[in-house]
């Protein structure tokens, strides 16, 4: 099969593999290293994420986080971060899986002949963190005619607005003057107690396109639900809502979301105690922070509620997506537990 001409590797690429290689092969068999770092992914990564990427499983068709995403930005490796696709070559293939014309870059990806369920197929592996991805297969729409067919489970999905604060700044330039990829696409991040009930309230108003709970606000690194509900990794569960700001704008969200919960109570909602559950708006730019405390005044000022809102107003810093059972939990399961409503 033909291959792309890549012009240049990209730096993050070669310092992740370097590292990553070394640390992972550097003997025969597997050593005590790589069987601890087994242990340790089998903690950060879901069930799903750790069969596709550890044991070469499949994750079901339309099943998935991203075969249906249409948002612009790049998609990194699960387990090491190293960036491996980009929106831009990614198309409907009609299969139910995330599907690309080409890697990022060339060097990013490794194939192997795969023999396996009695096929012929050439596997895709990450080179720095040797997850498995999926297959190429030659009956692409681009140029080189080929279909790198990707298990969302082995993929982060970082979005344009996003890529600099998450140290992947040098791929903007991927994306020109276009942005998001849609002018009128831009991205809030809410916390306001238990993420599964903002998340099941906010993807219904009209507008919002996309909908992630997660982690931010904290320091301490790729956090997990079990650090962050024990409350000492000064994270909050909150939601990452990608809306569409002709149809519904800023204002309006925050003026939803004061009604969804109690903005009154910093570190509590319902039953639910503690800094994990605080009230806070994430904002990412100056113009959001100025509506956001334009809103609270309002809010403060109508009468709503009886006490003066405490909602942090703070710079967002970086995103850590909520484990996969997370997402979309009250689609999965209607009676979920949920402390939240919507006030009138």
């Amino acid at each position: 099969m033909s291959r792309a001409q890549v012009n240049t590797t990209p730096r993050y690429a070669l310092i992740c593999a370097i590292a990553l290689l070394s640390f992972f092969f550097g003997g025969e068999g597997m050593s005590d290293a790589k069987k601890l770092s087994r242990e340790g992914l089998k903690e950060k990564l879901s069930p799903m994420q750790y069969e596709v990427t550890q044991q070469c499983g499949t994750e079901p068709p339309f099943q998935n986080e991203y075969w249906n995403n249409h948002q612009s930005g790049i998609y990194v490796d699960i387990v090491s971060g190293e960036p491996l696709f980009s929106s831009l070559d990614k198309f409907d293939s009609g299969t139910g899986w995330p599907s690309f014309t080409k890697p990022i870059a060339e060097s990013v990806v490794s194939e192997k002949q795969d023999s396996s369920h009695g096929m012929r197929r050439t596997e895709v592996r990450s080179t720095a963190g040797d997850s498995h991805l999926g297959h190429v297969f030659p009956d692409g729409p681009g140029p080189n005619g080929l279909r790198y067919c990707i298990n969302s489970a082995s993929l982060r999905f970082v979005p344009v607005d996003r890529l600099e604060a998450e140290g992947y700044g040098e791929y903007k330039k991927l994306f020109g003057a276009v942005g998001t990829g849609a002018s009128h696409e831009e991205v809030a991040i809410l916390a306001g107690g238990c993420f599964w009930g903002v998340e099941e309230l906010i993807r219904k108003l009209p507008g919002v396109l996309q909908t992630e709970v997660g982690y931010t606000g904290g320091a301490f690194p790729n956090p997990t639900y079990e650090k962050v509900s024990a409350g000492t990794s000064g994270h909050a569960e909150s939601v990452r809502i990608v809306f569409d700001s002709s149809k519904l704008s800023y204002a309006d969200l925050l003026r939803y979301f004061f009604r969804l919960h109690d903005p009154t109570t910093q570190n509590r909602q319902g039953n639910d105690r503690g800094a994990q559950y605080r009230s806070a708006i994430f904002y990412s730019s100056p113009e959001q922070e100025r509506i956001a405390r334009e809103v609270i005044a309002e809010v403060n000022t109508s009468g709503t509620w009886s006490a003066p809102i405490v909602t942090q107003v703070v710079n967002a810093s970086t995103w850590y997506p909520a484990e996969e059972y997370h997402q979309d939990y009250l689609q999965k399961h209607p009676d979920g537990y949920t402390c939240h409503y919507v006030r009138q």
